[in-house]
């Protein structure tokens, strides 16, 4: 070719989704609504000359230009009260507002896995949004009760402790509850990577800084980024951010859950969601009540984890994660949670500062839909190794000092004997992944090597009992 010759290569442009830009018009708002700023105290923004119902989306427009988004969250007489979605600058008063929208649109599709964006949807990786994403609001109603099938699938979560003492299914919805520095983000990572749900969507909502790429490279792993959809909102973004980030993850679940696939979310952390709507239910002017708590905090609770759950296309797997302030697990946020999700994880900081990884209390944790998701034998197993751990538990100070003597109680001698198998079994490398079949095959191995007394036996025979109920009658099944 000579070198004269110039070869053109032209390359078909990419056209937008017909039914995305037909949305975009559907949904636009038609005439322009528009008001002032009024008066601005601390997080909160007082607007006049216009209304907008709750939860609506406006810009703010400062005199040198810039805009910020806010959402509306009270009224303070007509005039509506709104709360920062990004950080205000050089913001008076008679500055300029526009209505932008009724609700938070997002635009999701199976494209977005292998991308972090933001609480607005939003791409933070420097890279654009593909075309063939569909709108969709950040809230949405929960599904019908009526429209939820039983849940009788297992999840593999990889994690033989979660797999064996407390199965999860498909659409369950789990608590992890712990405290400062215990391990989530670690345990959230292995459930991530050891998961065969066909979509991961993770919410870090109040994480540091730092921790995201950390999470990213670390805990989650470059194979289970490849089928993940991270949505993030750091400690230092407003609250309204932050509590935006919570519903953006949970739609985000529900797009791929309307699709047919089994989704698993992880959302850390709730307490940092229920935190930062304490500061917005403030700034509305909604009165304290349980250590600051306000009443919507309590509402919103509710409607966060009721989204989750199984439906007739597909199934949304949560793990929410809850900090515990002080170790105390009967704070308001985690009282409430226990009461709302089917089942919790309680990360023990006895057991991390041991070296047990990961560091989960099984006698203190509870799934309450095992009974309906194993065979009958698997529950005997389970049983059996929850019977010994709580022996040992009861005599663990005797034992220690040496004052249990051999041979005094043949259930603390069987005890005894299976510590150290059990404990060995339920530690767990942070990149191993064990099969769930494997898994409940190691546990019927290890409490088959060792007689026990048939008194102690577990009857599991009654397997259309309500799930509560069976776990909490059954002698060897000890719960919190």
């Amino acid at each position: 070719m000579d070198k004269a010759t110039k070869v053109f290569e032209f390359s078909t442009p990419s056209l937008p989704d017909p039914k995305v830009t037909k949305a975009l018009i559907e949904q636009a708002v038609a005439h322009q609504v528009r008001g002032r700023v009024s008066a601005v105290a601390g997080e909160s923004v007082e607007i006049e000359g216009m209304t907008a119902p709750i939860g609506a989306i406006c810009e703010l427009q400062s005199q040198d230009g810039a805009i910020s988004r806010s959402r509306v969250i009270g009224f303070r007489g007509v005039r509506p009260i709104l709360a920062p979605l990004e950080r205000l600058n050089a913001l008076s008063a008679g500055d300029s507002v526009r209505l932008v929208d009724t609700t938070l649109k997002l635009r999701v599709g199976p494209d977005l896995c292998g991308r972090v964006i933001d609480a607005f949807g939003q791409p933070v990786d420097g890279k654009p949004l593909p075309n063939d994403l569909m709108i969709v609001d950040a809230e949405r109603e929960p599904p019908e009760s009526l429209a939820r099938p039983s849940i009788d699938t297992p999840l593999q979560t990889g994690i033989r402790a979660i797999d064996t003492m407390l199965t999860c299914g498909q659409g369950q919805r789990l608590g992890i509850f712990a405290g400062s520095g215990v391990g989530k983000s670690t345990l959230l990572g292995m459930l991530a990577r050891g998961s065969n749900a066909d979509r991961i969507v993770i919410g870090m909502v109040g994480e540091r800084g730092r921790e995201v790429q950390e999470f990213l490279d670390r805990a989650l792993g470059e194979s289970g980024f490849a089928r993940s959809v991270v949505v993030v909102a750091t400690s230092d973004r407003p609250a309204a951010q932050r509590v935006s980030a919570a519903w953006t993850a949970t739609a985000v679940a529900e797009a791929f859950r309307d699709q047919g696939e089994n989704v698993l979310l992880l959302l850390d952390s709730v307490t940092r969601f229920a935190m930062a709507q304490r500061e917005l239910g403030l700034a509305a002017g909604e009165p304290p009540t349980t250590r600051g708590y306000p009443p919507s905090v309590f509402n919103l609770l509710p409607r966060l984890v009721e989204r989750a759950g199984r439906t007739e296309r597909g199934s949304i797997t949560a793990f929410y994660t809850v900090l515990v302030e002080g170790d105390d697990h009967n704070e308001p946020i985690a009282d409430a949670l226990r009461g709302l999700l089917d089942g919790h994880l309680v990360l023990s900081r006895d057991l991390a500062a041991s070296a047990h990884w990961p560091p989960i209390d099984v006698l203190h944790s509870l799934s309450r839909l095992q009974p309906h998701l194993v065979s009958r034998e698997a529950l005997q197993a389970t049983a059996i190794a929850r019977q010994h751990l709580s022996e040992y538990q009861r005599h663990a100070d005797l034992i220690s000092i040496g004052a249990y003597r051999h041979g005094s109680d043949p259930k603390v001698d069987a005890a005894i004997a299976m510590r150290d198998p059990l404990n060995l079994f339920l530690r767990q490398e942070a990149t191993q992944i064990t099969k769930l079949e494997d898994s409940n095959r190691m546990l019927a191995q290890i409490v088959t090597t060792q007689p026990v007394n048939p008194q102690a036996n577990v009857d599991v025979s009654a397997q259309s009992a309500p799930a509560d109920s069976m776990v909490e009658e059954s002698p060897g099944v000890v719960t919190s």
